[in-house]
């Protein structure tokens, strides 16, 4: 009986996760409690040592200590006002284009995530400034509020991300040369959303109308609003440009994120001492959120190895038909699925240490294959039922718009994600060109 309670183990502590998840229990409790609840089955009192070195090791990684650095710049940067000047003065610009908004929404969500890696930043920013502009000029519901969860999004791509930093951790790729590859796919992310968009605003004149003519910005108010987003887009190559080059690693390129952040804010007479408490409070929490599903997703992912769910899950990729390509298929169906339920950082803890390994057996580049799998990850922030970015967004908007909306909006940017996977896996150097030239 014991036997046979450990054969179907893995399946068994996927289902009682799904079932947790579906009852409301938040994901790092769940992850853990799944954890836990099966290591005292399988192994009794004496599992509590392996879940104790499980989450002593992930909270050991020094590695990590650049995600407190990174929420923390994030929230300076919301409390400073400077995501909306991005927007303003991009939208200014792309003000007599169709479709210009929804243009800037995701210009300024890239931004966003080159300055600080956290997606919720970026969502709830736009939800806040973007939409209402949006909707006074009458733009198609699906369209502005699937830009806007799509811009929020880059964050998960465009370095420096939360989410590398830690697949970097778990799996050994270097994290700088993955910010590398994630820049290059980011922008071609980029250039296909805002592709998207123009097609769909001159299709229909009134799916994305331009600013009216005495709405738009004068030349002279455009290049003033340059001025609000110089200081963020030095900070951008500032932090890029230490760690691309290898004079800082990425945890020490978030400190100077950080001083450089301090800095705007003082400089602009936008940072006070109660401005900067609020900060610390509020980041102090969000890292204590992504510290427990970091502890509950090494509990988890312990005792799922220990009961042999890694070995599960590699026989499953070899059974596959198509040889490499059939595991590659396999892994990527594997991460969407996980996608559709779970935390992207919970994801990368569970399926990094699993598929990471069977895809590089099956001869493939671990940097390619980190650089997929992040932009498969990003798709997880917009699919239903748990993406994240949808209810950061309702989170924003209130009970202004519907969940169901929000849902069917992400659909058309779901694909574009999907496409650009194909195409990194179709065209692998454009996935690695950059991490090997900054290497040579």
């Amino acid at each position: 009986m014991m036997m046979l309670i450990f054969e179907y183990a893995p399946i068994a502590m996927f289902l009682l996760l799904l079932l947790l998840l579906f009852l409301g229990v938040p994901i790092a409790f769940s992850l853990a409690f799944v954890g836990v609840f099966f290591a005292l089955i399988m192994w009794g009192i004496d599992s509590t040592s392996l879940l104790a070195s499980a989450v002593w090791g992930v909270m050991n990684n020094f590695t990590l200590i650049a995600i407190p650095l990174f929420i923390l710049m994030s929230v300076l940067l919301e409390k400073t006002n400077i995501i909306a000047d991005l927007f303003d003065s991009v939208y200014k610009w792309s003000g007599r284009l169709r479709g210009g908004l929804a243009i800037a929404a995701i210009v300024v969500g890239a931004i966003i995530g080159a300055i600080s890696g956290v997606v919720a930043a970026g969502v709830i920013g736009l939800g806040l400034i973007a939409l209402p502009q949006m909707m006074k000029y009458k733009y198609n519901e699906n369209l502005s509020l699937g830009s806007i969860m799509a811009g929020g999004t880059l964050g998960q791509l465009i370095p420096p991300s939360l989410n590398m930093v830690v697949y970097g951790a778990i799996t050994g790729v270097s994290v700088s040369s993955l910010f590398a590859g994630g820049l290059g796919a980011g922008y071609l992310l980029i250039f296909l959303f805002i592709i998207y968009i123009l097609i769909q605003a001159y299709r229909r004149e009134d799916m994305a109308p331009a600013l009216a003519k005495e709405d738009r910005a004068t030349f002279r108010e455009k290049v003033e609003s340059l001025k609000s987003i110089a200081l963020p887009i030095l900070l951008i190559i500032i932090v890029l440009g230490s760690i691309f080059t290898g004079m800082a690693t990425p945890t020490e390129g978030a400190a100077v994120g950080v001083f450089g952040t301090i800095l705007i804010g003082l400089g602009t007479k936008r940072l006070d001492w109660k401005k900067t408490k609020e900060s610390i409070n509020e980041s102090t929490k969000m890292t204590g959120m992504v510290g427990w599903i970091l502890i509950g997703a090494a509990s988890f992912s312990a005792v799922f190895s220990g009961v042999g769910g890694n070995q599960f899950v590699a026989e499953m990729a070899q059974v596959v038909p198509g040889g490499k390509w059939g595991v590659l298929f396999f892994s990527l169906a594997f991460i969407i699925l996980l996608g559709m339920f779970l935390e992207t950082m919970a994801l990368i803890m569970l399926a990094a240490p699993i598929i990471s390994p069977v895809i590089v057996n099956a001869g493939f580049d671990p940097l390619w294959w980190a650089v997929v799998f992040m932009v498969v990850l990003q798709m997880a922030f917009l699919t239903p039922p748990f993406g994240f970015a949808i209810f950061y967004l309702k989170s924003a908007v209130g009970a202004k718009v519907g969940i169901d909306k929000i849902y069917r909006a992400t659909i058309p940017f779901i694909m574009i994600q999907l496409i650009v996977a194909i195409i990194l896996i179709i065209f692998p150097m454009l996935a690695v060109w950059l991490p090997n030239l900054l290497s040579d």
